[in-house]
């Protein structure tokens, strides 16, 4: 007895079927990432919930807060409960934080250098009910690690992000959605969003989202406006006046990279 044709099979099956080349409709719920141009290119729209969403980066400090903070704040409103921050490489700033949404008190930096650690706080984070959305950088997590994690999400309907350097780009992943963040190379106040695995075809070009937040690109236009008025009427400028150098928190506090080393919310 031969196997049936796909044209015998009734329009009701073939209703769930998922084209390749098509961009997949999300089996769960979603959060809008607050950008437009990224919605559209996602399934359903928007972050997956109950999955794991992966950040490569090219650097620890490459900027991420400006792409995640329009979701993190819906997820918090939605769930009541805190963002917990896990193995950030430096302070969050809470007053930018505040400015844009996420109050300082919605937010839990758990500190750790220990990859056990981390993946450990991870974990019983997204077990955690309370908790809106969990944003872990792992660098040297393995793939069985991270498909607990992704497991742990799921069954928890949680919003998770994990960054990891983009040299891992190759490997395998389970993760539902992996962005790789590249800084642009035209404009400093944007990054490119390469998006290496989503449910749908490739995506030849990458999607452009800001680097920095709207206030302070406005901040920044507004001081090259005064230092052009100032050279413009002779006024003397120093010359540190063209840029400014940011100093890491851990290498400035020689005692240790954090300054805490334990649950804490930020204040």
């Amino acid at each position: 007895m031969g196997l049936p044709f796909l044209d015998s099979f009734s329009a009701a099956a073939r209703h769930g079927v998922w084209h390749a080349d098509e961009l997949g409709s999300a089996d769960a719920q979603v959060i809008g990432t607050g950008h437009a141009a990224l919605d559209a290119e996602l399934p359903g729209g928007g972050w997956p919930v109950g999955a794991m969403t992966e950040l490569l980066q090219t650097a620890p400090h490459d900027p991420i807060w400006p792409l995640l903070l329009p979701g993190l704040v819906q997820a918090v409103q939605a769930r009541g409960g805190p963002v917990v921050l896990i193995g950030a490489p430096c302070e969050p700033f809470g007053a930018s934080l505040a400015a844009h949404g996420l109050a300082p008190e919605s937010l839990m930096w758990v500190c750790s250098d220990a990859p056990a650690a981390r993946l450990w706080a991870c974990e019983q984070a997204l077990r955690c009910a309370d908790v809106g959305a969990v944003l872990a950088r792992l660098p040297q997590a393995r793939v069985g690690e991270l498909r607990r994690l992704q497991l742990a999400a799921a069954q928890h309907e949680a919003l998770l992000f994990v960054c990891r350097p983009e040299t891992v780009a190759q490997s395998a992943s389970p993760a539902r959605l992996r962005l790789h963040i590249v800084r642009s190379a035209v404009d400093a106040g944007q990054v490119e969003l390469h998006i290496l695995k989503r449910r749908g075809p490739p995506l030849a070009t990458p999607v452009m989202a800001p680097a920095r937040s709207e206030r302070m690109s406005a901040l920044l236009a507004a001081a090259r406006v005064r230092r052009k008025l100032r050279l413009q009427q002779g006024a003397s400028v120093p010359e540190a006046a063209d840029s400014a150098i940011v100093v890491s928190i851990g290498e400035w506090k020689k005692e240790g990279r954090h300054a805490l080393d334990r649950f804490a919310v930020v204040a």
